[in-house]
Parts: structure tokens; sequence; C-alpha cells
């Protein structure tokens, strides 16, 4: 879920850091160049871990700050296919979707069967989707729901970097989309498994 990523990168250094040592300055311009960030293929940028090497300190002609070239480990969020994480729930409508990352979706398709859904009498936006656990052959089922203060485990079945759209659109653009499911045991909320 989490990885030391090995990158390197040529900033220019602003003048208002250079009061400060080296390090920390270049540290902190690398922190508002990536953090909270998703680059492709690699994931979503966590935190600066560490610093390996810098070179340079050029000033060119018509720049008024010092060019380096920085070798570093950065902490990545990048789950991997398999993997079961924990969430909290952030909204239930024709999806799930999960608060620890906000891309993460669980599509209808992927929820526990048989489920069925009925509209929140409390919100129109949401959705109350319930799963009919047959525990024993002539026993009624036990029907179990997904409500908004669940604690969610899932399985990642595929995390997508799409690219850029040209035209924007109403939805705001995700650069990373981790769907997930919870159609085998041991998923969906937590106080089911109880």
């Amino acid at each position: 879920m989490f990885y030391l990523s090995l990158m390197e990168h040529t900033l220019l250094l602003p003048p208002h850091l250079l009061n400060r040592p080296l390090q920390d300055g270049i540290k902190e311009e690398l922190q508002n160049i990536f953090l909270d960030k998703v680059i492709a293929n690699l994931g979503l940028c966590i935190s600066i871990y560490d610093i390996r090497k810098i070179d340079g300190g050029f000033i060119y002609p018509a720049e008024g700050a010092s060019t380096y070239t920085v070798e570093f480990r950065m902490v990545v969020f990048r789950p991997f296919v398999g993997e079961v994480i924990v969430a909290d729930l952030k909204e239930s409508n024709e999806d799930v979707s999960l608060g620890f990352f906000d891309d993460i979706y669980i599509p209808e398709h992927e929820l526990p069967i048989p489920h069925s859904h009925s509209p929140d009498p409390y919100n129109r936006n949401k959705v109350i989707w319930t799963w009919e656990f047959v525990q024993e052959e002539g026993n009624p089922p036990t029907i179990l729901t997904i409500d908004g203060t669940d604690v969610i485990k899932f399985r990642v079945v595929n995390v997508k970097y799409p690219p850029i759209p040209i035209e924007q659109t109403e939805k705001p653009f995700a650069p990373m989309v981790v769907t997930g499911t919870l159609n085998f045991d041991g998923l969906g909320p937590v106080s089911w498994w109880w």
C-alpha cells in the first residue's frame, strides 16, 4: 500500500528559501511540488522521506533562483490488486466510495450477492444497500445493511491512471481511480463479521 520511491528532480530553489539550511529549503520546495499529487503509474505522493543527493546550485542567465538536481525518496500510496484495505465509508449512492482516498469506488456489481438498495428516507441523494445473507438452507436470510457510519473492508480489483481529459466535464478529474469489491467472505462493513 505504501512504498518508498527513489526519484530525481531538477528544481529552482526560490530566493526566499536561501536563508534556510540548503537541505531544509529543498525539502520544503519538493513538498510544495509533489505532496498530494498523483504521479501516473507511481501513486499518490504522501511525504518526502529523505534527500539522498544534491547537485548543482547554478544560477542561469535570466533566472533569479538556484537550480539543483536532487535525488530523494518519497513515500507514495499505491494499492496493489488483491490487497485488502480498511477505510471509512464516505458516501453510499449508486457506488460506494470510501474516505481514506476519495477516488476509491465499489461498483454495484462488486457488492455481495444477492443485494438490493432503497432510497435513504432522511437524504434523497443517498441509497441504503442491503445484503441478504443466508446462513443455512430453510432459515430466513439475515438482512445486513451498508450505511454512512460503517468502517469497510474491501479488496482492490483495479487501479487506473486515466489520461487527462482534453475537455472539461461535470465530474471532477481523478488522476488515480481504485476499484474495489465487497463480494468475498470477510469483506464489507466490519460490523458484519464481529
